[in-house]
């Protein structure tokens, strides 16, 4: 038997948790702008944010801890998850205070009614990553993949019954989040059996001060990290212009166009999980040779994504309720870029060996917020879009920087690929005079020029 080929179980698991997620998301997308209004997008997509950013921050990232330790073997499971349970608790309990002050900020008066929503959410997105990271980090994989595969169904599902049949809006999207997050919770707690792991006499002081140690100088780079994506959202929905109507419901129309990129990030786990490209990038092997094809994959799937971006977008973006969507595809041919980007960073942040990642973080995040405010009132949200990107390729040219010596980039070649790319992004969005071919002949050039990568990773 093909050695690949007893991994296939696993990997079909994991696809269907991983790529799953990510196709279910798009297909929800549909259902969100159908039955919720952008003004509602909005909202939505702040409540995320909102979670994304204050559960790093208030559970310490605590669950980073689980992993590690769990490795280090210095301490016992039950040590580790009773410490990393009552950390996360503990320091979860000031959101109750906090939560419902944030409706005054001035950029976040949209979410004003959803604090009890967005205080359950954050308990239960943090309850379950944390039995979801222990679970994985005993080596119950196939129990951790079929969670996330459980998890989607049911999210999916309770979409459907909330907003679909009951028309709950963004109410019936927070309660759909809680629910599945409480059904994955109880399912691992059961059966990876962790209740037997914890006990409140196993809690240990120096366990817990040096997990802190560990996780709260990540918090800072996580925290810039989720800001600098949906800033580019955040901004559209506050700033005004003379040019360009702005506001709640262009900021939704943002959140709907962001959505399509995706379907890059899932061309992306597809090839990172084939069983020859895994082996050869965790063993550092023809890393130079696997970037190449990587880099090839993405740019020629953007390119064929860009050539049908209307139809596709029309399938993931439903403005037969609110016509107001029907202009979001315009805005997603430079998020594809930007998404672009974002994975062959998200590729070499495995190979960047630098332990503080945060002044690079940040500086892309200041020059981030600069971008989106000089270009948002001049150009609209095509504006933030064009922040977006630049600020992906930011962050991958000071990786590209930091590892010039260790690895071997062949920068004409990306170099070539990005020029052509944002060709066929101009094309859609200005559509000029037989526009149609232009796009088909630029394809044609990006997919000549990275064939012999492709050819080359997949004959192996």
């Amino acid at each position: 038997m093909n050695k690949y080929n007893r991994h296939a179980p696993d990997t079909l698991i994991f696809a269907t948790g991983g790529i799953g997620a990510e196709i279910i998301s798009l297909l929800l997308n549909n259902l969100y702008t159908k039955y919720i209004s952008p003004t509602g997008l909005f909202t939505k997509s702040l409540l995320e944010m909102l979670a994304l950013i204050l559960i790093p921050v208030f559970s310490f990232s605590i669950t980073e801890a689980v992993v590690k330790y769990c490795y280090y073997g210095r301490y016992s499971r039950k040590q580790i998850f009773t410490t990393a349970f009552t950390l996360n608790i503990a320091g979860l309990m000031p959101i109750i205070i906090i939560v419902p002050f944030i409706k005054y900020i001035p950029f976040f008066r949209a979410v004003n009614g959803f604090s009890v929503y967005l205080m359950i959410y954050i308990f239960t997105s943090s309850l379950r990553a944390l039995c979801s990271h222990f679970t994985k980090a005993r080596g119950m994989k196939r129990l951790f993949y079929l969670d996330g595969v459980l998890t989607v169904i049911a999210f999916l599902l309770f979409n459907i019954i909330f907003i679909s049949f009951l028309r709950m809006g963004v109410r019936g999207f927070m309660l759909s989040a809680i629910l599945s997050d409480i059904c994955s919770a109880g399912f691992l707690f059961l059966g990876a059996e962790l209740k037997k792991f914890y006990n409140g006499n196993y809690f240990t002081r120096r366990l817990g001060k040096s997990m802190l140690r560990f996780t709260i100088p990540l918090v800072p780079t996580t925290v810039l990290y989720i800001f600098t994506e949906f800033s580019g959202m955040i901004f559209t929905g506050n700033m005004k212009s003379d040019i360009f109507s702005l506001g709640a419901d262009a900021a939704g129309i943002y959140a709907a166009a962001s959505q399509i990129p995706n379907l890059i990030s899932i061309l992306s786990v597809i090839f990172l999980r084939i069983p020859s490209v895994r082996k050869n990038t965790s063993a550092g092997r023809n890393i130079s040779g696997i970037f190449s094809a990587y880099e090839g994959i993405l740019f020629t799937g953007s390119a064929v994504l860009l050539i049908f971006i209307k139809p596709i977008s029309s399938l993931f973006i439903n403005y037969s309720v609110f016509p107001e969507y029907s202009t979001a595809y315009l805005y997603t041919p430079l998020l594809i870029a930007a998404a672009v980007f974002a994975c062959l960073d998200f590729f070499i942040a495995g190979i960047y060996a630098k332990k503080n990642d945060l002044p690079s973080v940040l500086t892309v995040c200041i020059i981030n917020i600069i971008l989106n405010v000089r270009l948002i009132p001049s150009m609209g949200i095509q504006g933030a879009a064009l922040s977006a990107f630049l600020s992906c390729l930011l962050r991958f040219l000071i990786r590209i920087i930091a590892l010039r010596r260790k690895m071997p980039f062949k920068l004409p070649g990306i170099i070539l690929n990005t020029v052509l790319l944002l060709l066929m992004c101009a094309d859609v969005i200005l559509k000029p005079v037989g526009y149609i071919a232009f796009e088909v002949i630029l394809f044609i050039i990006i997919f000549i020029g990275n064939s012999r990568p492709l050819i080359k990773i997949f004959r192996k």
